[in-house]
């Protein structure tokens, strides 16, 4: 299996990519809440949250979302609104082995 994000190869049965830490498709219909992006952001994440939430082109919902913002003239307003109301995902901290404590000297 392919990583879409990086393009590298990565285990089938992988839910995050190894290489870029992206989710990969792991449930059908994606996640199940909306939440702000914390690695794909230029502002807030909230266009990456949106696009994430609807499985589509991160491009294409800021396009559409600046589109509305220069002529609808709502789009910075509910902007805001959704950057205050949508909850930013929790962080991703891998884990890491245990350290080995340092053998004491033995001598020859």
């Amino acid at each position: 299996m392919y990583c879409n994000y990086c393009g590298k190869v990565i285990q089938d049965d992988a839910n995050v990519c190894a290489y870029c830490g992206r989710r990969i498709g792991s449930v059908a219909g994606g996640r199940h809440k909306l939440m702000r992006s914390r690695t794909d952001r230029k502002i807030a994440g909230v266009c990456a949250g949106f696009a994430e939430y609807f499985d589509l082109d991160v491009t294409v919902v800021r396009v559409v979302w600046l589109i509305v913002a220069l002529f609808g003239g709502g789009g910075v307003l509910a902007y805001i609104i959704a950057w205050i109301v949508m909850p930013q995902e929790p962080e991703y901290i891998p884990v890491a082995p245990p350290a080995v404590p340092p053998q004491p000297y033995q001598g020859p």
